[in-house]
């Protein structure tokens, strides 16, 4: 039977800001989204029968309908009924490398490579828009996981335009594993927080997701300014997040007591990430910081930026 083994890299966000609520609920966010190449592997294969099958190799992720790479499956079963009517289902296997809960994107990455997989396996022919416009009913971050790279992100964030692309900037992602924040609650807290601030007038939240273009940190991206990026980087999240949980303000902390060129927490965390200019910089900086911080929770990946979303890998 046909089958793909797909490389679905983590997303971090060089920049996330909340600028207005939206008439379906959610907030208007002008981000920067940015692969890295740490990365879980998700094997699909055809199935003999009309079924979606889930495996994975991590305790913590469901293996049911709650998991989004189940629902992407189903997505494209009720999308294609007739091709999926010929093909028959598909046994869906994720062997994660990206930490679990974490902020960033994991569970999307991995829907990501399920509908590319898909596209694959049924040999639908799908070009990228259309499956961006599959990965938006599913998610936010889904569409940019299907490309990944450097990327504008607007509206929920499944509105992309793709910027320069950066690399060689190295990059240390830690995280707590006993420490997890909810999504919703960092997003609803931060509106009771700081909602009299939201730009109502959509010409105003029109003009504000249109100056990201020209902004400081896309011109820094534009002239591969790695020290001007980090310098920039920006979370409007860390407001709410950081006092309900100081341990991960202290990380940040430590973080920026060592020679990076910028540290910050990725979307609604908890992880922190700090870039660095090259892999051995980044090894010392993360010794140096498990040293400050001696929590055996405390876990480190020393990585690299990547200008790649969901990409073919070994079978």
């Amino acid at each position: 039977m046909q089958s793909y083994s797909l490389i679905a890299p983590a997303k971090i966000n060089l920049s996330l800001e909340i600028i207005g609520d939206r008439p379906d609920g959610f907030h208007e966010l002008v981000m920067i989204l940015q692969s890295v190449e740490l990365a879980d592997i998700v094997e699909i294969q055809a199935s003999d029968t009309q079924e979606i099958y889930i495996h994975c190799d991590h305790r913590e992720v469901p293996c049911d309908r709650t998991n989004l790479a189940y629902r992407a499956a189903e997505l494209m079963c009720q999308t294609f009924p007739e091709v999926y009517a010929n093909y028959g289902g598909v046994v869906i296997k994720i062997k994660k490398n990206i930490p679990v809960a974490a902020g960033l994107a994991g569970g999307s990455g991995n829907a990501a490579a399920v509908l590319v997989g898909i596209n694959l396996i049924w040999n639908l022919g799908l070009t990228r828009p259309e499956l961006h416009d599959l990965a938006a009913k599913l998610g936010s971050d889904i569409p940019f996981c299907v490309s990944g790279g450097t990327a504008i992100a607007t509206g929920r964030g499944e509105k992309l335009d793709s910027i320069e692309d950066l690399a060689d900037i190295w990059i240390i992602l830690a995280k707590y594993d006993n420490i997890s924040v909810s999504t919703p609650w960092a997003y609803q807290t931060y509106r009771q927080q700081y909602g009299d601030s939201y730009i109502k007038d959509p010409t105003q939240i029109n003009s504000r997701t249109a100056a990201i273009h020209s902004s400081p940190l896309v011109k820094a991206i534009a002239h591969k300014d790695s020290t001007e990026i980090g310098k920039l980087i920006y979370n409007d999240l860390e407001k709410v997040v950081f006092p309900e949980y100081p341990q991960v303000a202290e990380l940040k902390s430590a973080f920026s007591t060592q020679d990076v060129l910028g540290t910050m927490m990725s979307g609604s965390g908890p992880t922190v990430f700090a870039l660095c200019d090259s892999e051995n910089s980044a090894i010392a900086v993360k010794q140096a910081v498990k040293t400050l911080i001696n929590d055996p929770h405390l876990k480190f990946w020393v990585t690299k930026l990547s200008n790649n979303g969901i990409q073919i890998g070994d079978s």
